[in-house]
């Protein structure tokens, strides 16, 4: 049956009406992930010289293993970023007579030949070799046991993990948000040490080879809990039969129900951000940028520098908007001939925009707010640049979304995904970064600091005042552009 399935596969890529350009996208990513993997080769096979340099007079199987269990937690929040889904369609064979065992152990399998699985042996190897196998071989088998495992483990954890997001978004958030506070436990608050706690296991192995069975009994157990997930979810009707009897009419987030249907529209967007790979990675990312000051902020270089601080604040305020909102309205892409025939209003799909870009960037500048640690004005410029983004940006946004024809396949994954990327993205890019120094940086040159922040602030908050009348003008000009949207939608 496995054959079965590869014939499939392959007959469904050759026969798709974008051969070619998948042709092209796969030679571009296999150079791409080559050279990568050439990469990580090249540092495997220096490795032990590496840590010679870095620790001198020592012996280096100690900060080895100390690195091991620190590199698996990254190749975990690397996975859950990049890794992809098995793609086979399954739908096609469920009412034929295939057992569901025999396509959950084919998807399983193929799970297994993601690149991300040959980067430890790539990066280890060479010092296991070099260095361990001379003084005990069977402590080097005892370590290629052990990667083995927590590979395999990763491995299907991620994919677990992500199956579950797509039934529920938060899942994925907290997973990230608690692989992040486990490193920052480490390398920002010193609670503990993950290189310490890695090494008094991997470290015992030297002596004790038998641990080695643990991280296997691991990657068993939790192929086996990815066995039953799939095995219990793989109809389509086992995926929304709990959904269908627990929807709520209008909206499941109550504090949007005072909106009206541009509530209901904000809703149904935020479901379709969580619920799909590429959007949910912009909001992501948006979050991962909550920490961008941290590596300018501290350093001296920056302290004195305001207009730097202006991008910053620009920047992590806004980068939801620009984000997502530069694919505006290609995330409707699939159902946007839905749009035009229904009786949403359009004036109403621009509020619910507004709403959405409003309610995250607000959310965004909640969480900068702890930046007051490096000075009040500090918060005052972040403060200022989100009614910016407010304001200007979101407009700015909007109107090239009118010019961005480009189509989204939701149901592809995230990773080195460049559809949809077209010369629209590069040129809202120009007045989204410079639009603000124009203002900002001829007043703080001429007058002060001051007066060039106050300028911002009060054309941020013009433009929300006027949002009417930005809405009513958006709305003028995608009635012209509404049918060259939708064919450039249509294109597969």
């Amino acid at each position: 049956m496995t054959s079965t399935f590869i014939s499939h596969e392959l007959k469904s890529f050759w026969r798709a009406k974008n051969t070619g350009k998948n042709i092209a996208v796969r030679i571009v990513m296999g150079l791409l992930i080559l050279y990568l993997l050439g990469s990580i080769l090249v540092i495997g096979f220096a490795l032990d010289k590496i840590l010679e340099g870095i620790y001198k007079n020592q012996d280096i199987v100690a900060p080895f293993c100390g690195i091991l269990l620190l590199y698996f937690l990254c190749d975990l929040l690397l996975r859950l970023q990049l890794q992809e889904l098995p793609t086979l369609k399954v739908q096609p064979y469920l009412h034929l007579r295939v057992k569901r065992n025999t396509v959950i152990k084919y998807l399983s399998a193929v799970s297994m030949l993601s690149f991300f699985n040959l980067w430890p042996y790539l990066l280890f190897s060479f010092f296991i070799f070099k260095v361990i196998a001379p003084d005990s071989g069977v402590a080097a088998l005892a370590f290629f046991v052990a990667i083995t495992g927590f590979m395999v483990f990763n491995n299907y954890l991620a994919l677990y993990i992500k199956r579950r997001s797509n039934l529920n978004g938060w899942i994925f958030l907290a997973v990230s948000a608690v692989l992040i506070l486990i490193n920052a436990g480490d390398f920002m608050w010193h609670f503990y040490s993950i290189k310490a706690i890695s090494y008094s296991f991997f470290g015992k192995m030297m002596t004790t080879p038998a641990l080695a069975l643990v991280p296997v009994a691991l990657a068993a157990v939790m192929f086996y809990i990815n066995f039953l997930f799939l095995k219990a979810n793989l109809y389509l009707e086992d995926l929304n039969a709990n959904k269908a009897s627990s929807y709520k009419n209008s909206t499941d987030y109550p504090i949007l129900n005072r909106f009206g249907s541009v509530g209901d529209l904000v809703a149904n967007e935020i479901k379709l951000i969580f619920r799909n790979k590429r959007p949910r990675s912009a909001l992501i990312m948006g979050l991962f940028f909550m920490l961008y000051g941290l590596f300018f902020y501290p350093n001296p270089a920056f302290k004195n520098n305001e207009g730097f601080k202006v991008f910053v604040g620009m920047f992590m305020t806004g980068i939801f908007i620009i984000n997502y909102g530069q694919f505006m309205f290609s995330w409707q892409a699939s159902h946007f001939d839905g749009i035009l025939v229904s009786k949403v209003k359009f004036t109403d799909f621009l509020k619910a925009k507004y709403l959405l870009f409003t309610g995250v960037s607000t959310v965004a500048f909640i969480l900068t707010i702890p930046y007051v640690y490096f000075g009040w004005r500090v918060v005052l410029i972040h403060f200022v640049m989100y009614l910016w983004n407010l304001g200007v940006n979101t407009t700015i946004i909007l109107y090239f979304a009118n010019r961005n024809h480009r189509r989204i396949d939701l149901s592809k994954g995230a990773s080195f995904n460049w559809e949809g990327v077209g010369a629209t993205q590069l040129l809202v890019s120009i007045p989204l970064l410079v639009t603000p120094f124009v203002l900002y940086a001829p007043l703080r040159y001429f007058v002060n600091s001051n007066v060039a922040l106050a300028v911002l602030a009060a054309v941020g908050v013009i433009c929300i005042a006027l949002r009417p009348f930005w809405i009513k003008k958006l709305e003028q000009d995608f009635i012209t552009k509404k049918f060259k949207l939708a064919e450039g939608f249509r294109a597969k």
